[in-house]
This record gives C-alpha cells, sequence and structure tokens, in this order.
C-alpha cells in the first residue's frame, strides 16, 4: 500500500510527515489481527488530509477499534489512559511503584529520607537484587510535552545529597544505590545525555528502546484501570482515590464496583474486561 504523502500536526503543534509505519504498529500493539489492521489503515488513510491532527488521526482509528472489539480500544487508549491517571502526579506515582512491584522490587511511596543538607520526599523507593533505587516521577498532564535536561539535573543533585548521607551513616553498605527519573511523556535529547552521563536510569514511554513503559505494560499485562472502555470516568476517580491504579488490583479488590453500586450485569462485563487485559 502507498503512504500518502501528508504533513499531520502533532499535539504539540509540531508539523511532521504522516507515517503509515507507525499506525500500523499502534494498531498491532492493541492486539488486533492483520486483517483488522489492515482494513482500519485503508480507511483512515482514505480520510486523511492535509493538516490532520495526530488526534484526530488516534480518535477515528480508536472508534473503529471498538466496534470491532473493546479490548482492542482499551489496550489501543494506553498512552491517553496514562494522562487520565492525572491531574496530580500521585497516581501515576502509584502505578509505577505497581509496575515494578509485580516486576519483582519491593516498593514504598512518598518516603522522606534524610539527605546530608536537607529532607526529601522520594516518589518511589525500589529495592531489588541488593540495588536501591531512587525513583523520581515527572507527570506530565498535557499531551506534547517533553521531560528536558532540567528535571534529570535537580534529580542527580537530590540523589547525591541522599547517598551522601546514606553513606556517612553506613546505611548502604552491600547496596548499591541507583537515581532514575520516570515519565510518562518523552526526554530531550539533552536530557538522555545527562542522564547516560550522570548515570541516571531514565524510564520513559518510549525509553530505553525495547524497555520503556509502554513495553514493560504490555509485557506484564500491567494496565491501568483509565483504559477500561466500561468504567465511566467518575468511576475510575473514585478507585484511583482508593490507590486501585491497576487493573489487576480492581480484579483482587473487585467489591469496590459494589461500592460504586454497579449492577451484577454491568459488573460482570467490567471485570472480563479486566480479565482480558491483564491476560499475557
Amino acid at each position: 500500500m502507498a503512504e500518502k504523502e501528508f504533513d499531520i500536526i502533532k499535539s504539540s503543534g509540531e508539523t511532521v510527515r504522516f507515517s503509515v509505519d507507525k499506525l500500523r504498529n499502534s494498531l498491532k500493539a492493541s492486539g488486533a489481527n492483520n486483517t483488522v489492521v489492515n482494513e482500519i489503515v485503508a480507511q483512515v488513510m482514505d480520510e486523511l488530509y492535509v493538516g490532520i491532527s495526530t488526534k484526530e488521526i488516534y480518535n477515528r482509528a480508536f472508534s473503529m477499534l471498538k466496534k470491532k472489539k473493546a479490548i482492542y480500544a482499551s489496550k489501543y487508549k494506553l498512552k491517553k489512559a496514562i494522562y487520565e491517571l492525572g491531574p496530580t502526579g500521585f497516581p501515576f506515582e502509584r502505578f509505577v511503584s505497581g509496575v515494578l512491584n509485580y516486576s519483582g522490587y519491593s516498593t514504598e511511596v512518598g518516603t522522606v529520607i534524610q539527605g546530608s543538607c536537607v529532607q526529601h520526599e522520594i516518589d518511589v523507593l525500589a529495592t531489588k537484587n541488593d540495588i536501591l533505587n531512587i525513583i523520581e516521577c515527572k507527570f506530565h498532564g498535557e499531551e506534547g510535552r517533553k521531560c528536558n535536561v532540567k528535571i534529570p539535573l535537580y534529580v542527580h543533585s537530590r540523589f547525591n545529597d541522599v547517598f551522601k548521607h546514606m553513606e556517612s551513616n553506613k546505611k548502604v553498605e552491600g547496596k548499591t544505590a541507583l537515581g532514575w527519573v520516570v515519565t510518562n511523556t518523552r526526554f530531550t535529547a539533552d536530557a538522555l545525555d545527562y542522564g547516560k552521563c550522570a548515570k541516571l536510569y531514565l524510564l520513559s514511554w518510549d525509553h530505553p528502546s525495547g524497555d520503556g513503559l509502554r513495553d514493560r505494560i504490555d509485557r506484564l499485562g500491567l494496565y491501568p484501570i483509565t483504559v477500561s472502555t466500561l468504567l465511566s470516568n467518575r468511576e475510575k476517580q473514585f478507585l484511583l482515590s482508593r490507590d486501585i491504579v491497576l487493573c489487576r488490583q480492581l480484579l483482587g479488590d473487585m467489591f469496590y464496583l459494589d461500592h460504586l453500586g454497579i449492577s451484577n450485569g454491568r459488573k460482570e462485563k467490567i471485570l472480563k474486561e479486566m480479565d482480558l487485559l491483564c491476560q499475557l
């Protein structure tokens, strides 16, 4: 299928050339088979026009996927669903903690630690294989924003202050400490360069390649509850306020659906959706 030469507008306002491969790959990530993917790609390309926004392309593809199979649409909206964890960054911190916890880390959220100079509230502390990971989560509620170099610079200084205090009090004997920055968007080139130079671990939507947030979520079946196409926004906010951020958590604490007064029939459909999302 020949690719149409169209410029499209990203959420950041940047104009880029339309890529059918990116559209196809995002649809494949939803779990849709080749027949469905080809059908949607053909229809979207037929409706393209110069200056169309990535948001409009997403909305059209999402609508078509939902008509084919709701679970495809749920997985397809993953990136948007992470933005919906806002408006504060706290549910995102819980989400990052949950993803790491299911990956074998022992995690704590919002821990206050003494540094050499001042105290610091650490978003997530995660320990695995005698490595203490000191993690700062940077949540952006607006699409198109990137995590610039100021963030890893700031995190690096906090990490050094905490680690210096730990060393002086012999709290890291036998352990290695590592500073992280986790964001739901992307890093600028300068941020990535600084992170590499300062030996910080940077985790974003698509970085590191093959092991970014999206890859980890898809690989482990750890979808946020905000991907659901059956729960209302009010119901999602209620669950987030109870620290239920993962579909997997709702399966273990399904009594929250009773608190919401959801009928048995609808409850059954929601739990089926959650179960399908958690299957690897």
